[in-house]
């Protein structure tokens, strides 16, 4: 869309590809990307065509973090007014919405994740990063603390001691480090890094039906960190009661037996139960 300045939207095979697009600028991070970001991913969940999202950097780095160029950041002001209107701090403006995605979400990091470059990606499902990649959370370095809803998927990603060590620290680690942590899924050499990410959502774009993946997606994130599993048990119950009699069970169980790929029909936008909790979330 011409409204993008600063990310760009593709989308093929059924995976639309949001990038960081300032490579000049190491894909600093400003009001207006995030504005962008949060519209791209909009975008791709209300696009029944979108099965998967990628979100990846342009140029040499994912994100260096915010934007310093002029001094300061801003993260009060409102930005452009054609673009949704932030009601929070820029980086959470865009995990938040990432984290009600009823898309898979992979996220490609190379070169510097800094910053915003860090945390936004904490609420992608998947990470992916380059042998070569850099990541820190160097808030306390400047005077301030994590933002993007950090201090709640760090923690569940890596456990409590590792991100007290990254988060209090603000010290630069490899993606290495960052593998053994559980931070990352993968970690390549940068020339296959996105095509690995692309077999990543071709898998799920071909196998698995997007009403479960949109429902299992946000179950796991939701139910995994209560103190009793009687929630998830009664959900599931009226799930398995209702999805059981659907199309998609019907074509699944049919593919099985008949050794064949499965050709799921029902879209996101149409087949979501109404009791989900989370359904008029954005």
């Amino acid at each position: 869309m011409s409204m993008y300045k600063q990310v760009s939207y593709v989308v093929a095979e059924r995976v639309a590809t949001i990038r960081l697009d300032r490579p000049e600028a190491r894909n600093g991070f400003t009001v207006r990307m995030a504005q962008e970001l949060r519209h791209a991913f909009d975008r791709a969940d209300a696009d029944d065509e979108v099965r998967a999202v990628v979100l990846t950097g342009a140029g040499r780095d994912f994100c260096v973090g915010a934007d310093l160029s002029g001094g300061s950041f801003d993260v009060t002001g409102q930005g452009e007014d054609d673009l949704p209107q932030l009601t929070m701090e820029p980086a959470g403006w865009v995990s938040s919405r990432i984290f009600t995605m009823n898309k898979p979400v992979i996220a490609v990091l190379h070169g510097a994740a800094v910053g915003a470059g860090a945390t936004i990606p904490l609420a992608a499902d998947i990470r992916l990063a380059a042998t070569t990649a850099k990541f820190a959370f160097p808030f306390t370095r400047r005077g301030i603390v994590a933002e993007g809803g950090s201090t709640w998927f760090l923690p569940r990603l890596v456990g409590l001691p590792k991100a007290l060590d990254w988060m209090m620290s603000g010290r630069v680690f490899d993606a290495q480090e960052a593998r053994e942590a559980g931070l990352l899924h993968s970690v390549h050499e940068p020339e296959a890094l996105l095509g690995a990410a692309y077999d990543l959502a071709a898998g799920i774009v071909s196998r698995a039906a997007p009403v479960a993946v949109a429902i299992t997606r946000q179950m796991l994130y939701r139910m995994s960190p209560l103190d009793s599993p009687v929630r998830a048990h009664d959900l599931e119950t009226q799930l398995v009661a209702d999805l059981v009699r659907k199309p998609d069970a019907t074509e699944g169980i049919a593919s099985f037996f008949e050794k064949r790929a499965p050709k799921f029909s029902t879209p996101v936008s149409d087949g979501l139960p109404d009791f989900l909790p989370w359904v008029d979330e954005e």
